[in-house]
């Protein structure tokens, strides 16, 4: 553990385990919010499986809590910490306020509050705050409303002093600030052991694709600049190559229904979802789905997915899309079939890096997801003790 202990701050209740107590307040596309926040968030698990649960992209900060509370090289000694965890819920505290007229007081209530709190720790004086990090499940738009105006989206989290000092690990930066880094949103897939990752990559790897590809999703009918009808319309224009769930029925709350799809399906179509990435992308890369991208926003996922994203992608521009220059069937059939098993390969071996396993469970020679961010968050703030 030299060099590797972190500290976990002791917060009060009401920055965290409040929210999931209140979690009825707590507003998410989803039929029973507390349900999806239980099992230390994972969300219920699918029939008797204790590998897939019905889990909720935003319950990232819950997930890696509980995961960070069973971290092996712990300390209550400030003194040996190369890095200190604030295990504070700002996507949790976001969404009670999400859908509602609240005045910006009212949303940035609690973050400020939190700051203030942290800030007067002994711990943060050591170097401000940039030996310091927290993680939320939300992307990081959210956090950076530049008014104080209440018509305006979210709140101003990322943009206090305080948080621009601390590491920030979000499911989407996007943005140009350097401390904010993105890593995958939590995927149906949870295993507790090394076979269990490695049985699912056999079965992934023999699995018959008989769909060219296909689109899991709803349409963003409000969206001027979504691409999904068009996307939508090509898929049902090539019945015998595309296959296609509409997610509007409510029909990818359920794992089974999606992870099927992604498993018969050589290619999956991967537009913007709410924001310019979607969880959709990671739950296709478990399948073994070679992700069709209609920009690079996937690229700010430094530490997870392979730097080279032709690797593992195809590419289509969403102007073309959008113009109806391209045929995405057409394009597909013309990749030859070495690349296609180049590509999948490289896919299925990215599987361990974008998952996150069971908390109570334990791997041996597999880093997941966590392990990933945190050795990388250590590294990062080590070279900012080194300047």
């Amino acid at each position: 553990c030299f060099d590797k202990y972190i500290f976990i701050h002791e917060i009060p209740r009401r920055f965290n385990y409040d929210y999931l107590y209140d979690c009825k307040y707590i507003v998410h596309r989803w039929h029973d919010t507390c349900a999806s926040l239980d099992n230390e968030g994972l969300g219920q698990p699918f029939g008797n499986s204790s590998t897939w649960f019905a889990t909720n992209q935003h319950s990232l900060e819950v997930i890696f809590h509980n995961r960070i509370k069973r971290y092996r090289c712990l300390t209550t000694n400030p003194l040996k910490a190369a890095a200190f965890y604030a295990p504070y819920y700002p996507g949790l505290d976001f969404s009670r306020y999400m859908l509602d007229s609240y005045n910006t007081s009212v949303r940035d209530a609690d973050h400020l509050d939190f700051l203030k709190f942290l800030r007067a720790k002994p711990e943060w004086n050591h170097m401000g705050g940039k030996d310091h990090f927290m993680v939320t499940g939300r992307p990081a738009w959210d956090f950076h409303r530049l008014r104080d105006d209440n018509f305006l989206w979210g709140n101003n989290l990322m943009l206090r002093p305080e948080s621009r000092n601390m590491t920030i690990v979000t499911t989407e930066s996007g943005l140009l600030e350097t401390n904010l880094f993105a890593i995958p949103r939590p995927t149906f897939f949870h295993p507790s052991n090394d076979k269990q990752v490695y049985n699912w990559m056999k079965k992934v790897r023999a699995q018959k694709r008989s769909t060219l590809f296909a689109f899991v999703g709803a349409p963003r009918l409000n969206l001027n600049t979504s691409i999904r009808s068009e996307l939508m319309e090509q898929c049902n224009a090539s019945k015998n190559a595309c296959e296609m769930l509409d997610c509007s029925q409510d029909l990818c709350f359920t794992p089974q229904n999606v992870m099927n799809i992604f498993l018969r399906s050589v290619f999956c179509l991967q537009p913007s979802g709410d924001s310019p990435t979607r969880r959709s992308t990671f739950d296709s890369i478990v399948g073994g789905c070679i992700p069709v991208f209609f920009s690079r926003t996937y690229e700010q996922y430094l530490w997870h997915l392979p730097q080279d994203i032709f690797s593992y992608s195809v590419i289509i521009p969403d102007n073309d899309i959008k113009e109806k220059l391209v045929n995405i069937e057409s394009i597909l059939r013309e990749v030859p079939n070495e690349r296609v098993l180049r590509m999948r390969e490289v896919v299925i071996s990215t599987i361990p890096r974008i998952i996150y396993r069971h908390p109570k469970g334990k791997f041996d020679s597999i880093e997941d997801a966590f392990d990933v961010t945190i050795r990388k968050v250590i590294e990062r703030i080590e070279s900012l003790k080194q300047e």
